[in-house]
């Protein structure tokens, strides 16, 4: 079944009471939590049963964040200001996005999520 057909729970108590660990298995390859019920807690317990869809984490926006002071060739930094002039976002913000979704292939590939 694919990511777009999964049933959305959006309460506790449509989760069913299950009698096996196979029936839990069945019916989350079938549902998922809507975005804000999936608390870290839960989303441990499921990711350790193995019972988590193959679906990639949201980026989730720290609290706080560091600066980091990074040097860049003149031609690379004029090709990242113009990629995000023509996506309406700032440079900053896009180099952030091209990180985060490289961390996370290199976690993938390395078997780290």
């Amino acid at each position: 079944m694919s990511e777009q057909e999964l049933t959305v729970i959006t309460d506790d108590s449509q989760v069913p009471a299950f009698k096996s660990e196979k029936e839990e298995a069945e019916f989350w390859d079938t549902h998922t939590f809507a975005p804000g019920m999936m608390t870290k807690a839960n989303a441990a317990e499921l990711e350790a049963a193995g019972l988590l869809p193959s679906t990639p984490p949201r980026p989730v926006r720290p609290a706080k964040s560091n600066p980091v002071s990074l040097r860049l060739g003149v031609d690379l930094e004029r090709r990242l200001r113009h990629l995000a002039e023509l996506k309406g976002t700032t440079s900053q913000t896009l180099m952030k996005e091209f990180v985060l979704e490289r961390v996370y292939e290199e976690e993938k590939r390395l078997h780290v999520i």
